[in-house]
């Protein structure tokens, strides 16, 4: 609990200052409300379209462009999540540097005159190695994460699995709403997938859609903190697409059944650097398929348009903040009209304005995935793509479809270095099919010999992550068994092999017999999977290595403090004329490669 605070209280006073220095050089102070609407700043309903950008994911060098280019595609926000495992790697050691100086990427943001969501977590998620926990918390007496528990109380994206922990996760949800409204931030609380989010604490939804999602309370506006406009990928999997045409079609159809702020997850994923990627099994990129693709370069037609969705809803925003509630209209069996129209009247085409701004607007849906559709509003004729939402700003002129992409489509190409091509055969340079691999790169041969002076020895199998602290993937069990003549001559006879069998293990297990590959063992996601690896030995004195691998602490659930890494259970070898041994008896040396 302390701990916690400390790195709490660290955060908010770099945050503090920094605010301090966007509102004196960039913008006035303002306060930041809401009502069943909308958020309100300044006393004024806004309509936000938010981009999320995960600071540790891109190099300082990145953010000014990132951003810059985030403002260009209509966004008036930036969200981020803040990683404590990052921020403080070893306990009391503190990290603001980099990658992780939050400060100096907040100030970006301010400098273009963007807003800031900030999810503090400091539990993320977010396909993050360990979820954004430091390794060094399971060591803490009595702890137990994502519960009602004194040395561990905080938290984020909770609803999923709550009911996992009974009453305590309900008491723990009704202290972390009362503990944040406490600390008198001067802003709303946002609690994502939290149905019950209790007090003042708005709930917010995840998804690919959110059209039909309603807060918990009318007092509370509708928010979608995470718009998933792709997904992450998995090594050996398939990259995923989300057409850019369903991603209009879900955010419009979102603002124009009452929603009013809108994030994506991710507006520019970037890279997992070092080893960050959680999972396990998820891969360094985290590209998501994102209107920015990993490399910062615009990913059309994706980025552009958004961008003139975002036009269009800005161009609704007069009316859309103006009226309390949208009036519905049925067109047809599977098409509707939601039409914005506050202290206004419609007559015919008639519609009254004030100050010169047009006080209706309106979305046309068709929800037909299939066939398109001709509509009558307001005695006008409009023709609707399948799945599409037309939106008309003056509740007359289409100004966008989202089926409708006049944006250009990029294709990106691998270029090589001159250099490299000159030397290759004359049919490659014409196929293209070489090697991306820069000649500038070189390989490094790891010594054979793995043992080292931070070896040590003891009885009995270890767990993974207690040795290594996360501090590299890889674990080495190093052992010595004696095979006799009578073992040789008993699977002879018996035409078997000695087997190695372990219970359950986790994420990759290599097994190497007298220095050579004897099998892998891969996990699935999350999943422990049993061991049966049928080994040879010779007769005498034989070394048995085993080789416990990571690719990435898993980033979500309950319990997480309870799933570690490496062997569980019992390990044997079986097919012993005397009987198994049992491996847990054996005493193992241990090596962590950094």
């Amino acid at each position: 609990m302390v701990r916690r605070r400390v790195f709490l209280q660290l955060l908010a006073l770099h945050l503090f200052l920094q605010f301090s220095v966007i509102c004196s050089n960039f913008f006035k102070p303002f306060n930041v409300t809401y009502d069943h609407r909308a958020l309100i700043i300044d006393g004024k309903r806004r309509m936000l379209n938010s981009a999320g950008i995960h600071y540790p994911r891109a190099t300082p060098e990145m953010w000014p462009d990132l951003i810059a280019k985030s403002k260009e595609g209509g966004a008036d926000v930036i969200q981020t999540y803040v990683f404590w495992n990052g921020h403080e790697p070893v306990r009391g050691q503190y990290n603001f540097e980099g990658r992780y100086d939050i400060v100096k990427f907040v100030k970006v943001v301010g400098s273009n005159g963007l807003y800031l969501h900030l999810r503090l977590g400091p539990y993320v998620c977010a396909e993050w190695n360990f979820g954004g926990f430091p390794v060094w918390l399971r060591d803490i007496p009595g702890i137990e994460f994502r519960t009602d528990n004194t040395p561990f109380k905080i938290e984020n994206e909770y609803g999923d699995i709550e009911g996992e922990f009974g009453q305590r996760g309900k008491e723990y949800v009704k202290w972390a709403a009362k503990m944040a409204l406490g600390l008198c931030a001067g802003v709303p609380w946002v609690m994502c997938r939290q149905t019950d989010a209790p007090y003042d604490i708005i709930d917010a939804c995840n998804g690919f859609y959110c059209d039909g999602y309603k807060a918990n309370s009318k007092n509370k506006p509708t928010l979608w903190t995470e718009d998933w406009d792709g997904w992450f990928a998995m090594w050996g999997g398939r990259l995923p697409h989300r057409p850019v045409e369903d991603l209009a079609f879900a955010i419009a159809r979102f603002f124009q059944r009452g929603g009013s702020f809108q994030n994506y997850y991710m507006y520019f994923g970037g890279t997992n650097f070092g080893r960050t990627s959680g999972g396990p099994f998820y891969i360094t990129s985290y590209d998501y398929d994102a209107p920015i693709d990993e490399y910062g370069l615009l990913n059309e037609p994706k980025w552009g348009h958004l961008k003139d969705l975002h036009a269009a809803i800005k161009l609704c925003e007069p009316a859309l903040v103006a009226a309390d509630y949208p009036k519905y209209i049925k067109l047809g069996s599977m098409q509707e009209a939601h039409v914005y129209l506050a202290d206004a009247k419609t007559d015919g085409l008639n519609i009254t304005t004030y100050k010169g701004q047009t006080l209706c607007s309106a979305f046309l849906a068709n929800i037909d995935e299939h066939k398109e559709a001709s509509v009558k509003f307001l005695g006008q004729s409009y023709t609707l793509p399948p799945w599409s939402v037309s939106i008309l700003p003056d509740c007359r002129d289409t100004a966008f479809n989202t089926a409708k992409v006049g944006a250009q489509t990029s294709i990106k190409v691998l270029e090589f270095p001159f250099s490299q091509m000159i030397s290759m055969p004359q049919d490659m340079m014409t196929s293209r099919e070489v090697s991306p691999v820069s000649k500038s790169w070189m390989t490094v041969d790891e010594p054979i010999d793995i043992w080292s002076n931070n070896s040590f020895t003891v009885q009995g199998i270890l767990e993974h992550l207690n040795v290594t602290k996360d501090n590299s993937d890889y674990l080495w069990y190093i052992t010595r068994i004696y095979v006799s003549d009578e073992d040789i001559t008993f699977w002879e006879e018996k035409k078997v092999s000695p087997t190695i069998v372990i219970d359950s293990m986790r994420d990759i297990l290599r097994v190497f017999i007298n220095g050579k590959l004897a099998g892998s063992v891969i996990g699935d996601w999350g999943d422990y999977v049993k061991v049966v690896q049928p080994v040879h030995f010779h007769q005498g004195y034989n070394d048995l290595v085993l080789l416990s691998q990571t690719v990435g602490l898993q980033n979500y659930g309950a319990f997480l403090e309870k799933d570690g890494a490496g062997f569980r259970g019992q390990a044997k070898i079986t097919g012993f004329k005397n009987g198994d041994i049992d491996l847990s008896k054996l005493s193992w040396t241990y090596q962590v490669r950094i």
